[in-house]
């Protein structure tokens, strides 16, 4: 006999963990179906934890900075205080009992098993069948992409939990990867004392990302003492039970390592789902949704899943969309011109919309403006540690910003101005005309607007 409800959660991710929650408070009978742990990625091994090695390995590079301007000996670093406090203060030491009671508190049932779709409004696990009477909602997020180069798969390779719940610091490190999640890591290890190692087979690093974005990524982490290797490719991987060996493409030398790092992006696996039995593509990279995140008759997909991008933002920006949705509340549909994203080196290097090669690659004429932060008031004030730049992104024809980075000591946080104007459309003509606060990192945005051509 199946078990009702009127709406399953699949996946309790940030995404998922909220539409069950705002659901159940609304007064629906809600199952929550969560085979890890309730909060997912972000709160254990992703957005929080890793935040907070950044966090220290930020505050030790100030502190050297500090000292070579005083003529002081080198801080040394102290790993140990750092994963302590990751286990327990940022991921609750691995424990979600308190999210789950949240939710139970809530009203939330919580099924500690991973669904199958089986159907319209159906899911299974096990032997249990669940049937929900208004829909379900696929929130299960993504898994690390791990590349199919000969010989990795038998290894102990890290993927970025691994390198989150790492005890000790290797004495080397090869990362697999030069996205945020490679170069924010790599950063944090070096600065740790790690000799590491960053190979990608782009020309640059987040190569999504503005070319000068990625170059002064490569800047910053060469500056910590992180060997960058662009345009090359790991063909084997080797282990002999204490150093990993990468052959290169090419024939060049191999690269040897304590530890391997693999952060070549992540995926989702909607075969795993059973999304042929309610007519998705099984091998599709995401599932489609219209504006309301419906992906078919009584279904709704929030996260990684609807390929707008791994982050908890979106999840949780989606969610909120679907949780209108499935209570019948109007509300406007998704809009993704004004994504924003933050990779947390130092510098920070944040960005929103459209890069330049995007923009023209949509065919519109293009004028961009260019700062370096270093050249703003506060930028020269700060000294030490104010690489960066604001750039922008106008549409000529339309006289608004498309997109935008802000790369520097606050980076992501200077971003929300710029989010703003990209969201709302903001005419450049009266963004130059704001009265931008004197003497902060904003002003330099006053100054690429003046850039413009």
């Amino acid at each position: 006999m199946s078990e009702k409800a009127d709406v399953v959660v699949v996946g309790l991710g940030p995404g998922g963990e909220y539409a069950a929650g705002a659901l159940a408070e609304a007064g629906l009978d809600v199952l929550g179906m969560e085979a890890e742990l309730v909060g997912g990625e972000c709160p254990y091994w992703g957005c929080v934890p890793s935040k907070t090695m950044i966090r220290a390995g930020n505050v030790l590079a100030e502190a050297g900075r500090v000292g070579r301007l005083a003529g002081e000996a080198k801080v040394v670093p102290d790993w140990g205080k750092v994963a302590d406090r990751v286990r327990s203060e940022a991921t609750g030491g691995w424990n979600d009992q308190p999210a789950a009671d949240r939710l139970a508190d809530k009203g939330v049932r919580l099924v500690r098993e991973r669904g199958r779709l089986a159907g319209a409004r159906r899911v299974t696990t096990g032997d249990r069948t669940f049937e929900a009477a208004r829909g379900v909602v696929l929130a299960t997020g993504s898994h690390p992409r791990i590349p199919p180069i000969p010989g990795l798969e038998t290894t102990p390779y890290w993927t970025n939990r691994d390198a989150i719940a790492a005890e000790e610091v290797p004495a080397s490190m090869l990362v697999l990867g030069g996205g945020a999640i490679g170069v924010e890591l790599a950063q944090v290890f070096a600065r740790f004392g790690c000799t590491v190692t960053v190979l990608e087979g782009q020309e640059r690093l987040l190569a999504q990302e503005e070319p000068e974005s990625g170059d002064l990524a490569a800047k910053a982490l060469r500056a910590d003492g992180v060997i960058v290797r662009t345009r090359t490719r790991a063909v084997q991987i080797e282990y002999d039970g204490t150093t990993f060996e990468a052959l290169l493409e090419g024939g060049l030398e191999p690269i040897r390592a304590e530890r391997l790092l693999v952060a070549t992006g992540r995926v989702t696996d909607l075969a795993a789902l059973a999304v042929d039995t309610v007519g998705i593509d099984p091998a599709a990279r995401a599932v489609r949704t219209d504006g309301q995140l419906r992906a078919g008759e009584g279904l709704w997909a929030v996260g990684d899943i609807t390929g707008h991008g791994a982050f908890t933002h979106v999840s949780m920006y989606q969610a909120q969309i679907a949780v209108r949705d499935i209570l019948g509340t109007p509300g406007p549909d998704a809009d993704y011109r004004a994504l924003p994203r933050v990779t947390f080196t130092d510098p920070e290097i944040g960005a929103v919309g459209l890069t330049e090669r995007q923009a023209r690659d949509r065919g519109l004429r293009v004028r961009t403006g260019s700062v370096p932060i270093a050249s703003s008031a506060r930028g020269m004030i700060h000294g030490p540690g104010n690489e960066g730049f604001v750039k922008l992104v106008e549409d000529a024809d339309r006289g608004v910003l498309v997109g935008a980075t802000s790369a520097g000591p606050t980076g992501g946080e200077v971003l929300y101005g710029l989010n703003v104007a990209v969201h709302n459309e903001v005419p450049t003509d009266r963004l130059k005309h704001m009265i931008y606060t004197y003497p902060t990192f904003h002003r330099a945005v006053e100054e690429a607007l003046d850039a413009l051509h």
